[in-house]
This record gives C-alpha cells, structure tokens and sequence, in this order.
C-alpha cells in the first residue's frame, strides 16, 4: 500500500501483483482489502484528497482484476456523490474512468442509478465550479465512447490465464473492519524450516519454477565442479564493481550511521580496506561543499579497525604529495575532511610529520592546503586546545617538519605564515626559541677587552 501510495499512476501494475497473489493466499488478499477499506474511510474523514485519490484509484483496479466484488465500489459512489462537494465530485469522476468498463459490465443497472445521480448534479447546479461541471460532462462523453482508452484491464496486465482462479472478496465499506495490526509485528515460528520448504514448493509453482528432481542433482553437481575450480579475475572487474557498490550505498544513505552500516556488510577481501577509504575520499572531494557526513563515517571505520586507520594515513600522505593537482574546492574538503579525523584523534597525529613547511618544501596549493586544515582544527577544538595539543613534549618529534628549529629563516617563515592565517598563539614556543637563539651569550665589548688580555697571556 505504501508504494501505491507513492507511485499512483502503477496502481494497475500493483493491482494485477495482487490478483495473482491473491488467487494463491486469499487471506493477503482479504487483509489488503480491509485495510484499503479503513484508509477510504480515514481520508474521506480527513477530507484529505491526494491520498483519497490514491487509494481509490487502487480500489478502482482492485475491482477490475476481480479481487473486490462490486458492491463496495458502488457504495463508495454513493457516499462520495450523497452530499457532492467539488472536491466528491472529482473523486468521483476519477474512480469511475478507472473501474467504470467493470462497472458497467457486472452491474449495469447500479451503473446507469450512479450516471443519473451525475446527471443531476450536472443540471441543478449545485454551486459546482465550473471545473467540475467539466469533469461530469467529460465522463458522460467517455460513456457513450464506451469507455474508449480507459479498459478495465490493459492486455500486458492480464495475468491470470484461467478466471476460475481468482478469489473475490465481497465486502461493505460500512462493515465493522478489523486490521489485524498484530500482524505487523514480528513473532518466531515454531515451525519454521517446514513452513519455509512449502513456500518454497509453493513459489516455484506460481512462477514456473518447477525442476524436476534429475535437474537439480545435475545442478548439484555442477556446483560442486565449480567450487573446485578457482576462477581469477584479471580484468579489474570485480573492483569496478566493489566501487560502484561502496558509492551507491553512500549516496543512497540518509545519515553516516546508515551509510556505515550498510557499508559493513559488503564482503571486502584482504588489501580491499584502502579501496573503501579511498572511496570515501574521493565521495567527499565530488561535494560541492564539505559535508561532516565524511568525516564521521570516516571516524567511525578508524574506530573500527587499525587497517582502516593506516589506510587513511596512507591517503593523507597521497593527497599532500599531489595537493597541486587539485582545483580549489577539492582541496578545501579534503582538508578539512582530514581536519575532522585529526580533531577526534581517529587519525594520528604523527602524520603531519610528512608536512613541511619551509619556503623551498611548498608550493602555493601544499600552504592553502595546512592553513585550512589548522583553521578547522582551531574551529573544532578550539585555539587554546590546539595550543595544548601542540605543545606537548610527546609530539616535539612529530611537528619539528611543521615548527622548524634547524634554520633561523625556517624559524621566520612558520612563525609568519602562522601569524598571517590568524594563528599566531601557536607559535609562541618558536618565537621564545628564535629570540633565544638571536640573542648572544656575551656582551661584544666584554669580547672585546678581553682579547688582547688573552693575547698578552698567551705571550
């Protein structure tokens, strides 16, 4: 029902699913019924008519496949056209240039009663919009055509071969219904594996499915051969298709935790990690703008497994060694992407020991590439945080690339490209070492006066 629902114009697809089904387990098809019963009354209530005529419309091929008698779709006629509103009306009009070539079939008597009470309308007015005057004079003129381009059932869609077959429903739309909601709600079978043998049985008989037993051991036996035989593929296939996979399952998620779910329960084999990591990557680079979705799906594998960690390690040492080759958009998600993991410790920091920044080291892209990527971690954690993070003694050897102390003019260069980004209060440690370093240990005259002293001493 909901996806009728949702596509109205296959309803007539879904009503000949439901005839065969039907004819197989008539209570589906009892329960359908009631529960479409039950929705008609909701929205009639509600006066809420998308959904009225959706669900009619499903009523209306329902009847044409024979599922529901026609007694239930006369009295929806009769309650819609009793006190005719513009908005009955046009239910009305549509139920009828659906079902109507049944309707005038089974029951032409009833038919002709539901085309005089459309007449009437028609005549006295009723202070109907001029729309739906329309609409009744229309389907008079679809009567006469014999309902021409409105068959009950489209030639593609008349399944069942034999009409003996068909199981009709005969219910009132005034009945005291009961949905039996209980049996929305999961419970164990007891006999389960005999149940699901007949089903089986049962599946293979509507679908023309039936094998003889000879057939199935000869298909026992070619398993059984192929399972012996290793087939290899050298063609890259099978990691274009594990590609396509990872990205349709990312795109087609609503949030991280359901993207990494699904994504868990693709089979990867050993080395493969670094192909869903890269995925993931490259999913993040395509966005327009950056979007925390990466970032915490991304979190959530690092969470999960060491590997995926060093694969997103590996992948930070790549896009820094080829930051030149991305354009502009590209390279602020993929710093900041990798800002994300840096900020919740999912990646470690000892990967920014392959960043270094001097002059001579970087490039225009690689210097847009680390400003945004500690812009976003003073965002995320916060400046003095960032301050602590850097200044721990345990991270010195990691960040000497980052704060270089090897080269007075390396020194400058970090302290001024910090201060420009807004980031000077890291470098507070290096400054305190350059001034330190420029400072001399001795007074120059001191140095002075004492050299000939030392040179009289000597003689």
């Amino acid at each position: 029902m909901k996806s009728q629902m949702a596509s109205p114009v296959f309803s007539d697809v879904i009503a000949a699913l439901i005839a065969v089904v039907n004819s197989r387990f008539p209570s589906i098809g009892d329960l359908l019924l009631r529960r479409l019963v039950l929705q008609i009354r909701r929205a009639y209530d509600r006066n809420d008519k998308p959904l009225l005529l959706a669900v009619v419309k499903f009523l209306a091929h329902l009847v044409n496949q024979r599922v529901s008698g026609e007694t239930i779709a006369l009295e929806l006629l009769q309650m819609l056209l009793g006190e005719p509103t513009g908005d009955t009306v046009e239910v009305a009009v549509a139920f009828v240039k659906e079902c109507g070539a049944t309707l005038h079939e089974v029951s032409p008597r009833a038919f002709n009663v539901i085309f005089d009470i459309f007449r009437g309308i028609l005549h006295e007015g009723r202070d109907l919009e001029y729309r739906c005057q329309c609409l009744i004079e229309s389907l008079v003129t679809l009567r006469r055509s014999n309902f021409e381009g409105h068959p009950a059932i489209r030639p593609q869609l008349d399944i069942l071969a034999d009409d003996s077959e068909q199981v009709t429903h005969e219910m009132s739309l005034f009945d005291e219904i009961d949905p039996e909601t209980s049996l929305d709600v999961f419970k164990p079978d007891p006999e389960f594996l005999q149940n699901e043998s007949k089903y089986e049985q049962l599946k293979r008989k509507i679908l023309g499915e039936e094998v003889t037993n000879e057939q199935d051991e000869e298909e026992e036996e070619d398993e059984e051969e192929e399972e012996g035989t290793v087939i290899q593929d050298h063609t890259g296939t099978d990691l274009v298709n594990l590609r396509r996979t990872i990205y349709l399952t990312i795109m087609s998620s609503l949030n991280f935790e359901e993207a990494g779910h699904k994504l868990v329960q693709i089979r990867l084999e050993a080395g493969q990690e670094m192909e869903l990591c890269d995925m993931i990557l490259g999913c993040c680079t395509e966005e327009r703008t950056y979007r925390s979705f990466y970032g915490h799906l991304a979190h959530r594998f690092c969470l999960r497994s060491k590997t995926y960690g060093e694969c997103f390690e590996n992948l930070f040492v790549q896009q820094y060694a080829s930051v030149h080759r991305l354009d502009t958009n590209k390279l602020r998600n993929v710093a900041m992407f990798f800002a994300h993991l840096l900020a919740t410790d999912a990646l470690p920091w000892h990967a920014l020991a392959y960043v270094r920044l001097t002059e001579e080291d970087t490039t225009s892209s690689s210097r847009i590439f680390v400003k945004i990527l500690f812009q976003e971690l003073s965002d995320q954690l916060g400046i003095r945080a960032l301050n602590e993070k850097l200044q721990d003694p345990t991270m010195d050897k990691y960040l000497e690339s980052i704060f270089p102390k090897d080269h007075p003019k390396n020194t400058r260069f970090s302290i001024n490209f910090f201060t420009s980004i807004g980031l000077g209060g890291i470098t507070e440690k290096l400054r305190h070492f350059l001034a330190k370093r420029q400072r001399p240990d001795t007074d120059p005259r001191d140095s002075r006066d004492e050299t000939p002293s030392r040179r009289r001493i000597a003689c």
